[in-house]
């Protein structure tokens, strides 16, 4: 791929909380020809989504949480999701357990990654991987909800995989890694029916 692009200028619009770029490149299509492009790129680093699984009792651990995109799109603001974080320089398997404890307050087990994807590919550079945990109630450590000096404001959702597999199919769930997440974690189910 590297033969069909060059890029010609890079120039940051914003470095706060993540790097907004914009690329000129040349990209050189399919058919032969070339052409120029203005590409801008949001880059915060890679991720890691987990959603535990209780085996025993039929249930799953959610966040729910306000998002500002949702919210400017006309929404409620308040989704219901996996919860996820930066990878801040861990494996990813470090981080998906590290955000469990944060924001579910709970140790997960038997980590199983089923997904690393681009969620955003058009212009986001984050590549999140999405695993698959167990958990019961007496792996609890704590409350959960994040941290509040970062800006978390975290509800711990428990509830039965039927009822959130109800509110995917009544489009109340519209986070595409939580909407990842339960499919897989389904597919499991269907496939090693126990």
């Amino acid at each position: 791929m590297s033969d069909r692009v060059t890029i010609e200028k890079i120039e940051t619009l914003s470095h706060r909380w993540a790097d907004l770029k914009q690329y000129t490149l040349t990209y050189r299509r399919r058919d032969g020809t070339s052409e120029r492009q203005t590409r801008e790129v949001h880059d915060h680093g890679s991720g890691a989504a987990v959603l535990p699984y209780d085996s025993a009792r039929g249930t799953v651990l959610l966040v729910r949480q306000f998002r500002l995109p949702v919210f400017l799109d006309g929404g409620a603001g308040d989704i219901v999701e996996a919860c996820a974080g930066l990878l801040d320089g861990d494996a990813p398997e470090i981080c998906a357990a590290r955000e469990a404890e944060e924001e579910l307050g709970f140790r997960v087990e038997n980590l199983r990654a089923v997904a690393s994807t681009y969620m955003t590919p058009g212009a986001v550079t984050e590549r999140l991987t999405c695993f698959l945990a167990d958990y019961s109630p007496a792996m609890r450590i704590g409350e959960g909800g994040g941290h509040a000096d970062e800006g978390e404001d975290i509800a711990v959702v428990e509830m039965p995989l039927s009822e959130a597999l109800r509110m995917l199919d009544k489009k109340e769930i519209v986070d595409a890694k939580t909407v990842m997440l339960l499919l897989f974690l389904a597919r499991e189910l269907l496939s090693n029916p126990s």
